[in-house]
């Protein structure tokens, strides 16, 4: 038993947890964002950085200071059944429905298409994706041994690739920072506050929380003040490398529009950046990168999903559930990136302001006496909202006309929400359900402990 780690031990843990959350997306979307923000590129990257970073590490903390044992003993503050299928769809949606197949798709499409002609896309996809869930499987089937795997082999390899090529960057830029396009010309700050929510971080953390916790209790730590000083640690060292990372592609993207041109997406500004560095050797280290980015983000994910599963359905073997997930994961990802990611972005427009109210929650209970009353309300309240919103990007992404009894709900929204057209318009709802139910349980009715009476 160990009453504190050392700090190799929590570093390890901690490059195991930014591993975990490094995927492609993580460097498609602050390339994107410094190509497109220009001279405004600080403030966008302050932006990011609170939603990319900022908010996984409040998610780890959450766990963490909660004391719960996963997230659907956490989300039971609410109601048990809210907390299974909030848990359930949360674990689908960063699992085999959508985040996992698009590690086996963007890996493909930034680290092999390149090198593959557009006759032989489909089956190249295939064999790829073939080899690359098999290999998940194969990691993902003794999750005691994550931190070595992950934390130890695969990780390190990732940070020296992007290091290599991002101090290159650094002492030798393309060129300066362009005008910034319309998107960020104005509001930038407020404009890469709502990018970081495409990592999908905030959502992982939830689970991966769980993951850290419990290689910390492996390591022999067993008090709880020590657990969450430990997570806070490891938490953090994610944290810088993740955000040392997102600085350096933004400033990559930023310098790079001038020589190799303005794209949609972030690919093809990594795919060009490596290739004016160091030509062919430039493509290939790129194609290693995304892979085992993507790679160890996917190896997370099945690991998580097929232990929570397990636990919800313990006469299913975890190795059954690994098995699944892996192969619904595979024939999702041979739909196509774009396809994946136009089907995600509802969904995350429904769960994300969920999951943020719950990690807001999760730190303020103490103060409201862990009323269940305030958890009930408030995560209501923001189902309200978030719900409309699901919807409404659901039919913009199809191309289809809102629903008769939904377009009146949406203009009431934008008339009455405070930075509704943000993707905030939960935000001062919240604040203001929360505020006045947290006095009527601390206040009103002293003493009663719902949650902590409930558990004991």
């Amino acid at each position: 038993m160990k009453e504190k780690l050392s700090f190799s031990s929590y570093f390890v843990i901690g490059v195991m947890l930014f591993a975990l959350f490094f995927g492609a997306g993580n460097l498609i979307f602050p390339a994107s964002l410094g190509q497109n923000a220009g001279t405004n590129l600080w403030p966008a990257i302050i932006g990011f950085l609170i939603t990319g970073t900022g908010l996984p590490f409040l998610g780890i903390l959450a766990m963490g200071f909660s004391g719960s044992r996963n997230l659907q003993d956490l989300a039971s503050r609410v109601h048990p059944v809210y907390a299974v299928i909030f848990t359930s769809l949360l674990y689908l949606t960063i699992g085999p429905f959508f985040a996992t197949p698009r590690t086996g798709a963007v890996a493909y499409d930034i680290g092999i298409a390149p090198f593959v002609s557009d006759d032989f896309a489909k089956t190249g996809l295939f064999i790829f994706t073939l080899v690359f869930f098999g290999i998940t499987v194969w990691l993902s089937l003794n999750p005691t041994k994550i931190v070595d795997r992950v934390g130890k082999i695969l990780s390190p390899g990732i940070i020296i690739l992007l290091a290599v090529l991002l101090i290159t960057v650094i002492v030798k830029p393309m060129g300066s920072f362009e005008a910034p396009q319309e998107a960020y010309s104005s509001g930038a700050f407020m404009k890469g506050f709502t990018e970081g929510y495409n990592t999908m971080d905030a959502l992982a953390s939830l689970v991966f929380g769980i993951i850290v916790i419990n290689a910390i209790r492996g390591l022999g730590v067993t008090s709880k003040k020590e657990i969450l000083s430990a997570t806070i640690k490891s938490g953090t060292v994610a944290t810088i490398f993740l955000g040392i990372i997102y600085v350096g592609i933004a400033y990559l993207g930023a310098t790079s529009t001038g020589k190799i041109g303005l794209f949609d997406t972030g690919g093809p500004v990594l795919s060009n950046a490596s290739s004016y560095y160091f030509g062919t050797f430039g493509a290939i280290m790129l194609a290693a990168i995304i892979i085992l980015a993507c790679l160890t983000t996917s190896i997370g994910l099945i690991t998580a999903c097929g232990e929570y599963f397990n636990t919800l359905f313990p006469k299913i073997s975890y190795k059954v559930f690994v098995l699944f997930f892996s192969l619904l994961s595979f024939t999702i990802a041979n739909f196509g990136l774009a396809n994946i990611i136009n089907y995600s972005i509802p969904v995350l427009m429904f769960l994300y302001p969920l999951a943020i109210v719950l990690m807001l929650l999760t730190f303020m209970s103490p103060l409201f006496k862990h009323s269940r009353l305030v958890y009930v309300s408030t995560i209501a309240v923001t189902f309200l909202i978030s719900i409309v919103d699901g919807l409404k990007t659901l039919c913009d992404s199809l191309k289809i006309p809102y629903f008769e009894w939904l377009s009146p709900i949406i203009d009431f929204y934008k008339d009455n929400l405070p930075m509704y057209a943000e993707g905030l318009g939960w935000l001062i709802p919240v604040l203001v359900v929360l505020i006045g139910t947290g006095i009527i349980g601390r206040v009103i009715f002293p003493g009663q402990d719902d949650i902590e009476a409930s558990e004991v």
